[in-house]
């Protein structure tokens, strides 16, 4: 399958529900940290955004750039040689997921320490 668009089947949806699509988007490896790196407002240049991410691959951060452009999430700033920066949309699914991380945090207070796995730094 190509990047998950609403209306078209995704992983888990035949039927592409916009949840299903976006949480398809979303789950995919280093998706939600490109979008992490970006909330501050600000334009990042592919190597600065590259060296925030871990130094993840050229071609896999690429790729991700590629497909977060493709769903409006993510664009280059208007002058040429501009870095990448939120769209509008971007920013509003960054604020929305502060609400899960927030859920998340709670989550993870309420599970007992002997049955949550060690942390990955993630």
């Amino acid at each position: 399958m190509g990047i998950p668009e609403p209306g078209r089947p995704v992983r888990g949806s035949t039927t592409g529900r916009p949840l299903m699509a976006a949480l398809d988007l979303f789950g995919r490896r280093w998706v939600l940290r490109v979008l992490w790196e970006l909330r501050d407002g600000g334009e990042s240049g592919f190597r600065p955004l590259q060296a925030r991410c871990d130094s993840m691959s050229s071609s896999v951060l690429s790729r991700r750039l590629v497909e977060l452009e493709a769903a409006r999430l993510v664009e280059r700033g208007p002058q040429p040689g501009a870095g990448y920066r939120l769209t509008a949309l971007g920013r509003e699914a960054v604020e929305a997921l502060g609400g899960l991380s927030r859920w998340a945090d709670r989550w993870a207070a309420d599970v007992p320490s002997d049955a949550a796995p060690a942390p990955r730094g993630d």
